[in-house]
């Protein structure tokens, strides 16, 4: 063989590799991505020539399919669609899917592993195969309430209610919502008028709030500050610090001050119960001063804070308390302000722990997967994420702090014979917070003594846009006790 053929056969030889090797690549490796992304239309198509499974919550029903005389056989119906669109998601021909409907995919639609002996069993007796079933943990009640109370005031915000001991998620709300049934429907016009509506919506109707917004959490993250003064043993509730109205940040001609300005009692120095109470911004930065960055970093850690892989099973963004190169950043931080940013799962966290008597729990959605026969295959089991965020003393010592605080709030919604530890935030936005509204939020567990429920409450720019005097404990915290209520089963 003369030389350019022989160079002509060896790149030949070498283009038939490369071939193989991708082809290779695409159809082995690569497969699962492909199959599961949710632009990928034809596996979808495929999906809807067999029966998709239940999404469900205590009994009832969230979403299901039913069959139909279209060229597509199943049809996929949401219950309360608008109430439960952030956790369900959506599952459509055209636009993919979202949420629970994307996250446990494999199950509903019957590929998941754990479903092989129905899918060997439906291959050998020639019977239409069919998705396994999704049983969630939330309470539909405890959801509603939730729902209702934020969308029947108008408000863009979310509720997140956890149960302390398990990390069970007994409500996520997300509002304003969207209904789903529209982009699952068969008619491409709906579903595209549907699309283009939501996309259009202002506010935002699509986002979960809960899990993939993240905001600055105001004085509640002042629980943190609290959580790591105790855990240093160098502080108690009672240790002093100042009462001033306003401060200089260390290092800047920048003052800080509490909120209207107001000094933090009538002495000179007030406690650290009391500056928790009137959440003195100027007594935790002189605080933070003298904690220093380190120990409220590692505290923020433990309570979960900047931790990236976390899912309950959608993925859920990450919180952070942001750079602070020097003590004025520290300072700032130490009221949630700054770069600090926190879901309002991540803050329902914070408070489950302090209930949980320090333990912080991987929150979860899952409550079971079970067979097509809606037999359990798989029990999601309570677990705890690292080691404790405070001990049980620390934890302790912030509930009675906590209760104090909510026995010092005015406003609606007190539930007789209930006692609540909460404490509620307000917190600047935006590249003009002096002339936006804040973001408000109220935390808080009930009953303090046994804890059975913990939340966050957030309502974005306070409601109102223009009501720039809203508090957490005006405008979140009603909407704390409703959903309390809700989950204890208590009249008021």
């Amino acid at each position: 063989m003369n030389t350019p053929v022989r160079r002509v056969a060896i790149a030949v030889m070498a283009m038939i590799l490369l071939l193989m090797g991708n082809l290779t690549y695409v159809q082995v490796v690569q497969a699962g991505d492909y199959r599961s992304d949710p632009r990928n239309q034809r596996v979808l198509l495929a999906e809807y020539s067999r029966k998709r499974g239940q999404i469900s919550a205590d009994g009832q029903i969230l979403a299901s399919s039913t069959e139909t005389d279209d060229r597509l056989r199943y049809l996929r119906q949401y219950a309360d669609g608008p109430v439960y669109a952030p956790v369900t998601g959506y599952y459509s021909v055209t636009y993919g899917s979202s949420g629970i409907e994307r996250a446990a995919d494999a199950v509903l639609n019957g590929s998941d592993d754990r479903l092989f002996g129905r899918r060997l069993s439906d291959l050998i007796t020639g019977r239409d195969p069919s998705g396994g079933n999704v049983v969630l943990t939330l309470d539909p009640e405890v959801q509603k309430t939730a729902y209702d109370e934020l969308t029947e005031r108008g408000y863009t915000g979310s509720v997140v209610a956890l149960r302390p001991q398990t990390g069970e998620i007994l409500a996520m709300v997300s509002t304003p919502s969207f209904d789903p049934n529209p982009l699952a429907s068969h008619d491409a016009d709906e579903r595209t008028s549907a699309w283009q509506e939501y996309n259009e919506a202002e506010p935002p109707v699509l986002p979960n709030r809960a899990i993939s917004e993240s905001y600055p959490p105001g004085s509640t993250f002042k629980l943190v500050d609290v959580a790591a003064a105790l855990a240093s043993g160098r502080y108690t509730p009672e240790s002093q610090l100042t009462a001033a109205s306003a401060i200089t940040l260390q290092g800047t001609n920048t003052q800080l001050q509490n909120f209207n300005g107001n000094a933090c009692g009538t002495g000179e120095t007030a406690s650290l119960r009391d500056a928790l109470q009137r959440s003195c911004n100027t007594a935790f930065a002189q605080l933070a001063s003298e904690l220093g960055e380190q120990p409220l970093r590692e505290q923020a850690e433990a309570f979960g804070i900047g931790t990236t892989d976390l899912a309950v099973p959608m993925p859920v963004a990450a919180s952070t308390i942001g750079d602070i190169p020097d003590t004025a950043a520290l300072q700032q931080s130490s009221i949630g302000q700054r770069d600090v940013a926190l879901t309002p799962l991540q803050n329902a966290m914070i408070v489950a722990a302090i209930a949980n008597r320090g333990e912080v729990m991987a929150p979860y959605l899952v409550s079971e997967i079970q067979s097509q026969e809606l037999d359990p295959v798989e029990t999601t089991e309570p677990d705890r994420i690292g080691t404790a965020a405070v001990d049980p003393a620390v934890a302790a010592t912030l509930t009675e702090m906590m209760v104090n605080n909510e026995n010092s709030y005015s406003g609606t919604g007190k539930i007789t014979g209930v006692q609540i530890a909460a404490k509620t935030g307000t917190a600047e936005h935006g590249s003009d917070p002096k002339s936006v509204a804040p973001h408000v939020w109220y935390v808080a567990f009930a009953p303090a003594d046994d804890p059975q429920v913990a939340l966050a409450v957030l309502v974005e720019s306070g409601g109102d846009r223009s009501n720039l005097a809203a508090t957490g404990g005006t405008v979140a915290a009603p909407i704390g006790r409703a959903v309390i209520r809700a989950a204890l089963g208590t009249e008021r």
